[in-house]
């Protein structure tokens, strides 16, 4: 039985079945009363017009006696029917007013509702579990790109938040237990255009169950989770979990990229970071000793690449009872001038400002800032509130471990190429990385470039498709030609080919492009769009490849002669 009309005549029951026994009581007596008719005659009501009567007398709307005058003992029970009729009626109604207010019922409503709006979805769509401030960002990003999205959080406040916001493109929410099995197979786990499952809650645990659970129950779909614990961590992977991010051990990384390659962290943070985000400058942290303040997980991970590398790192940390810090470190939270004087600020090359609260964070920047003007300096950020207070601070570099895990998670699933060519492009020469960061520079403006990839095997790329077919080959460069002027060339360049498993990095522009190759570029909007359209639109292949403009037309196509012209 449904779950709804179920809930409704379990808690209407009473006033029903006292609704039914007084009315019918009243009927009866009706119809057991004599009465009499104009000429005086006895008679006696029938059972339809004992219920018509009842039915607007108990009402109070009040027609009046028929359908001939009552008798007394008729009126005497028409009022000792009104009053039972109307306790009986203020009974009832103030039962389903108290329903209507019922949380049960309105919870079991709104399920109902998101469950049909899931249902209505016939296209692929994403599930995230948790919309806090990163799934907040990640799901306006992901409209933004057209991407649809289903979201599960425990805050009611949160869903009543996403469903005031215009993203453009409707995102059902609900709040709730993520960890809950049938929660997430309403919202669409198993549903065939479920392609993902994001675990963004700020719980380790409730993200182990969501990947877990996903996992077991649709092992096709993607999972990435977030994780702020190695222990989780561990237990993640061997469940198979595709992705697991870690926003402080991604920051540390990243800064020790910084330090080992410059280039090389130029390359990670341009192709992760969203199009529209303003083009970093190249940054040159010390390799001197540096300072950490606040030996939590973020303190961990970056004592821990700083170590790597080699790098002399005071630690400074006030519960050394709970994070365990270094043999020699130095007991304070980094605010105060002394504990900074003892930590050797003034000889010192860069500092970390490590700690969870912004406050402490900030005040140790500007403490350190006045004794050493020459400090390198890293800030951990607790909360989007304090964007203008951490810009304004003029830091060199700043982690927020929600936009960390945000843009860390659209980039995997806009271009999952992109982290395939990172993890290679880390193994190439320092030189190799000089010169695709100089290609790129010379090809975008002041914004981070856009990364795309052309898959030649799908309706996406079925000019080239059809080229193929007509053993008419196609190179990469051909690609790389504007539609509209094939003497001038897209800006951008080619990252990495993929094909039957293997990849070639930067790819020469005469490579024969193959059905199956996935590609992946990097330059400006413009040039994303005008590609796209060579790859969809054969008349416009034809022209880069041979220089040529095919008539488009049925009639003018049949008279025109091709010429190949390589």
């Amino acid at each position: 039985m449904d779950s709804i009309p179920f809930l409704i005549l379990r808690r209407l029951r009473r006033p029903l079945l006292l609704l039914l026994t007084v009315y019918s009581i009243a009927v009866l007596g009706f119809t057991l009363i004599p009465g009499v008719d104009d000429n005086g005659n006895p008679w006696r009501m029938d059972f339809f017009h004992a219920f018509y009567f009842v039915s607007y007398m108990g009402s109070t709307i009040g027609f009046g006696e028929l359908p001939y005058a009552f008798t007394d003992a008729q009126r005497l029970w028409t009022m000792v029917t009104i009053y039972t009729t109307v306790v009986s009626w203020l009974y009832t109604i103030g039962s389903i007013i108290s329903l209507i207010q019922d949380p049960t019922l309105r919870d079991t409503f709104i399920l109902r509702n998101f469950k049909k709006n899931v249902s209505r979805i016939k296209e692929p769509f994403y599930l995230v579990c948790g919309y806090g401030e990163t799934g907040n960002q990640l799901v306006r990003a992901m409209c933004q790109r057209g991407l649809r999205s289903v979201v599960i959080d425990k805050t009611e406040e949160r869903i009543s938040a996403l469903q005031l916001q215009d993203f453009g493109i409707y995102v059902p929410g609900i709040y709730g237990d993520a960890t809950d099995v049938e929660l997430l197979k309403d919202a669409g786990l198993k549903n065939r255009f479920c392609k993902g499952v994001f675990a963004l809650t700020d719980d380790d645990l409730v993200n182990l169950k969501v990947s877990i659970t996903s996992k077991l129950l649709n092992p096709d779909v993607k999972v990435i989770a977030r994780v702020e614990h190695h222990e989780i961590d561990a237990n993640m992977r061997s469940f198979g979990t595709d992705h697991i991010i870690n926003p402080f051990d991604s920051f540390a990384d990243l800064v020790s990229l910084a330090v080992k390659a410059p280039s090389f962290y130029l390359l990670q943070t341009w192709l992760t970071s969203p199009p529209g985000t303003k083009l970093l400058e190249p940054i040159f942290p010390p390799k001197g000793r540096w300072i950490i303040c606040g030996y939590g997980r973020f303190g961990h991970a970056m004592h821990k690449q700083l170590g790597n590398l080699g790098i002399d790192v005071t630690v400074v940390d006030a519960n050394p009872d709970e994070t365990n810090p270094p043999k020699h470190f130095v007991f304070g939270v980094g605010t105060e001038a002394v504990t900074l004087r003892e930590a050797e600020v003034e000889t010192a090359d860069a500092l970390v400002a490590a700690n969870d609260n912004d406050t402490n964070n900030l005040s140790t920047i500007m403490t350190a800032r006045e004794l050493n003007p020459k400090l390198f300096l890293v800030s951990r950020q607790n909360g989007s509130a304090n964007d203008e207070l951490f810009q304004a601070a003029d830091l060199d570099m700043i982690t927020y471990h929600n936009r960390v895990v945000a843009r860390r998670t659209l980039a995997i699933i806009t271009t999952p190429l992109t982290e395939e060519f990172l993890k290679l492009a880390r193994k190439q020469e320092i030189t190799w990385a000089n010169q695709l960061v100089s290609r790129i520079i010379a090809v975008i403006d002041d914004e981070v470039p856009h990364t795309w990839v052309i898959n030649v095997k799908d309706g996406s790329a079925k000019a080239i498709m059809r080229s193929l077919k007509e053993k008419r080959p196609v190179h990469l460069r051909h690609l790389l030609k504007d539609p509209t002027n094939r003497k001038r060339n897209l800006d951008c360049v080619t990252l990495m080919i993929k094909r039957e498993g293997k990849t070639l990095l930067s790819p020469d522009s005469k490579e024969t492009i193959r059905a199956g190759d996935s590609i992946l570029f990097s330059g400006s909007g413009d040039a994303e769009i005008r590609m796209r359209r060579i790859a969809r639109n054969y008349e416009d292949l034809f022209y880069v490849r041979t220089g040529v403009t095919r008539p488009s037309g049925i009639i003018w196509r049949k008279l025109f002669i091709e010429k190949e012209n390589f």
